[in-house]
């Protein structure tokens, strides 16, 4: 495969990974107290309470989950905004302020998480980082020595 090839191959992952955050985001608020995720809401009930969780904090669960959908959405149209102009202009720059974006995010997403003890969490934003970091450093590698090749033609 050649590396123009495996360029749009992996601009196309990353599209696909934005156009998954983006459908995950619209359909969090409408979703979030389906039975479909009961286990998912007992695993992060049991991070804070012994026994049972009281109702009412199954209600401020489901009403921040709720609430998050809206954000990952819109975080979701800014990844694919910037991937389309990163994959345009073949500027290393602006897939280095995607990995900047998710080195910001995915430390403290997770240690909030494991202080907790909401592993679910942990695991998550694991396969999200290793979705995007891998195709993102290789697009910023590749887009800079292009980039030095072509300052050095001219």
């Amino acid at each position: 495969m050649t590396r123009y090839r495996t360029r749009r191959y992996l601009i196309r992952w990353l599209y696909a990974v934005a156009i998954f955050h983006c459908i995950v985001g619209a359909l969090l608020p409408w979703v979030a107290d389906a039975a479909l995720f009961e286990g998912y809401h007992r695993s992060i009930e049991t991070a804070f309470w012994q026994a049972a969780a009281p109702g009412e904090a199954r209600n401020l669960q489901t009403w921040w989950i709720s609430l998050f959908g809206p954000t990952i959405q819109a975080m979701s149209l800014w990844m694919m905004a910037l991937i389309g102009l990163a994959a345009r202009r073949s500027d290393a720059r602006i897939w280095l302020w995607l990995i900047a974006g998710l080195a910001i995010w995915a430390p403290q997403d997770m240690l909030v998480s494991l202080r907790a003890g909401c592993w679910i969490h942990v695991w998550i934003d694991s396969i999200a980082l290793i979705a995007m970091l891998p195709p993102l450093f290789w697009l910023h590698r590749h887009d800079a020595a292009h980039r030095s090749f072509r300052a050095e033609r001219h």
